[in-house]
């Protein structure tokens, strides 16, 4: 089996970086959470396993690579069993048996830790930004309200939604509904402190 997978972007006009293109998409490694920020290319191929010359635009994070791979190989025994895991198992997808992932969401992040944006399915709404400018120059930008893209119809997110149609604003139920999945989860499993012997989580 063999697995390419990029870091997220290129690095834009930060020279030391080279000349770099994230295609369509708007944003670099600095100007995040845009999808030129966090949207990457992967191929996999292990013949006679993986479907050839199959081509999707479906979902999948980094941190599904675990659980995927060992979906795959038959050892799912093998992964962590007293922590949560981040990722979900897409083996079955991997494999040409089903027609999802099984992601159809993402929280990204910033530097700080703090959230940034949530994508769920085509939509992308934005709680935190940075400007052309990289974040460790300008900061974080916190809009009034919200910023909302359908990525289906506007993939380089020029056209947020509040500006245009409020309607919209029932995409912000599933990522108020992941961000409070989320805030439980970090409730029920806190992050392990620097220098803590983790010795697992109470049942």
């Amino acid at each position: 089996m063999v697995i390419l997978s990029s870091d997220n972007a290129g690095g834009g006009a930060v020279p030391q970086a080279g000349s770099s293109s994230n295609g369509p998409w708007r944003g670099d490694f600095f100007h995040t959470p845009f999808e030129g920020s966090i949207r990457t290319p992967a191929m996999i191929r292990w013949p006679g396993k993986v479907p050839a010359g199959v081509a999707t635009d479906q979902m999948l994070a980094a941190v599904d690579w675990l659980p995927t791979v060992a979906g795959m190989v038959g050892a799912q025994q093998l992964a962590p069993t007293d922590r949560p895991i981040d990722g979900v198992d897409a083996s079955a997808f991997m494999l040409g048996k089903r027609a999802t992932t099984g992601r159809d969401s993402y929280m990204f992040f910033g530097a700080d830790g703090e959230l940034m944006s949530i994508k769920w399915k085509s939509f992308k709404t934005i709680f935190r930004y940075t400007a052309d400018s990289p974040a460790i120059q300008s900061g974080y930008i916190k809009p009034q309200f919200p910023m909302s893209y359908d990525l289906s119809r506007d993939p380089h997110e020029d056209n947020n939604l509040f500006w245009t149609d409020l309607t919209n604003a029932w995409t912000l139920a599933p990522a108020f509904r992941l961000i409070a999945e989320y805030t439980r989860s970090t409730r029920e499993y806190p992050n392990v402190k620097v220098g803590e012997d983790f010795t697992g989580y109470k049942k």
